[in-house]
């Protein structure tokens, strides 16, 4: 016996090899030779390394047909098998208790009587009237490979074919998909009608990570948008925080092309985690301005002086962030190479989040107090100062107005 297959592995597929293809039929025989093909295919493309299946040649097995003059002697082939394990592997006799022990009592033939394959031939079958026969005059046998394990997915046999590439700078796995799918898949679904593919790994997970967060991403964002708004009583300051999460992204594409790293699930992911830095960010430089107004600043001095006061709290936040991700950044070894996109995303975002916090957010938030001039222009005729249409502003007059009312029901009293 020889060594049949070696594959190396550093285990830094998240979410599986990069391409993938499950191979779906009922028919065996189409099914196995669809995987042949796909294989070959892979293995042909010299962008791809470690072609494998999940569906190797299995231990080998002895297999048993009935002869035609077995039925009319009785025989059918549950018991001729059942004979032909008792008498190979063993049935047990007897089984009794002494002292603490069990013993159990196995009968099968002697060692050599059953040390050799062609010995099988010459096996006595008890036949229902009584007598014997030998096994090589109501059957034959073959040997095959059996299956090692059988793997469905959506009710029907699955046969999973991947494979890993060779550079990632060089090639894509989208591209390589997107041509598995268009190029080689119809062609072998036209040979064999019964095969059906479904796009596993990489490309699964990622379907899968698009999918929910298109289906929780958008709720998640309208509970921040309304967190954030009862926290600052405005509609519109909100808007300007959203407004500076796609221009981050510059930050996460910059970093990963400076590491030559693609974009994957784990990349998304660190995206996730840099929205929630940035908002965090944004929330003190916002908050900040509102009660500079309501110290009596004006526009101008209020929005300079929350960018200055506020300048060391957002660059500590981005400066301890990013070193202590610099050692991941850095580190050379392949097991720490599936977690360097996540930490690009977030290294490379909040470096740039925090540009777009101290100089891009503050233009936002000069440009919507233009707006809401201009719209009160619109509605009232008279032209207002900047600081009259800002919430903080129309917040601390409703304060002073209530005050007063209190005051005022206090003397009546």
């Amino acid at each position: 016996m020889g060594v049949e297959s070696i594959v190396y592995g550093s285990g830094s597929n998240f979410g599986g090899k990069p391409v993938s293809v499950s191979l779906l039929s009922n028919n065996i025989q189409e099914l196995k030779n669809a995987k042949i093909e796909l294989k070959q295919a892979l293995k042909s493309n010299a962008f791809l390394k470690d072609v494998e299946d999940n569906d190797p040649a299995g231990i080998k097995e002895i297999k048993l047909k009935l002869k035609e003059n077995a039925y009319s002697l009785g025989l059918d082939l549950r018991y001729l098998m059942s004979r032909v394990r008792a008498g190979f592997f063993g049935v047990q006799a007897q089984r009794f208790q002494r002292g603490q022990d069990e013993i159990r009592v196995w009968v099968r033939y002697k060692k050599e009587d059953r040390s050799s394959i062609s010995q099988l031939e010459d096996m006595k079958i008890d036949l229902p009237n009584g007598n014997v026969i030998a096994l090589k005059e109501v059957a034959t046998y073959s040997i095959e490979r059996g299956d090692v394990s059988i793997n469905h997915l959506d009710g029907r046999r699955e046969i999973q074919v991947s494979a890993d590439l060779k550079n990632s700078e060089e090639s894509s796995p989208t591209d390589i998909m997107n041509d598995i799918r268009l190029n080689i898949m119809p062609e072998i679904q036209a040979r064999y009608p019964t095969v059906s593919a479904s796009y596993e790994g990489q490309n699964r997970e990622a379907f899968k990570l698009i999918n929910s967060l298109s289906a929780a991403g958008i709720p998640i964002l309208i509970l921040i948008y309304i967190t954030i708004a009862f926290t600052f009583r405005s509609f519109s300051q909100p808007v300007l925080l959203f407004l500076l999460m796609p221009v981050s992204l510059i930050g996460v594409a910059w970093g990963h092309w400076v590491h030559g790293f693609p974009v994957n699930i784990l990349s998304l992911l660190g995206v996730i985690a840099l929205i929630g830095i940035m908002v965090n960010d944004g929330l003190v430089l916002i908050g900040k301005f509102n009660n500079n107004l309501k110290q009596n600043f004006s526009f101008n001095e209020g929005l300079v002086n929350a960018g200055k006061s506020r300048f060391r709290a957002i660059f500590l936040t981005t400066a301890t962030t990013v070193a202590g991700l610099t050692p991941l950044l850095l580190e050379k070894s392949r097991q720490a190479q599936w977690l360097k996109p996540m930490a690009i995303s977030v290294s490379y975002g909040i470096a740039f989040a925090t540009l777009l916090t101290l100089i891009l957010l503050p233009i936002f938030i000069s440009l919507n107090n233009d707006i809401k001039v201009i719209f009160k222009w619109l509605i009232s005729g008279n032209y207002p100062s900047k600081e009259i249409v800002e919430r903080a502003i129309i917040e601390k007059k409703e304060e002073q107005k209530m005050d007063e009312m209190n005051n005022s029901k206090t003397r009546t009293l």
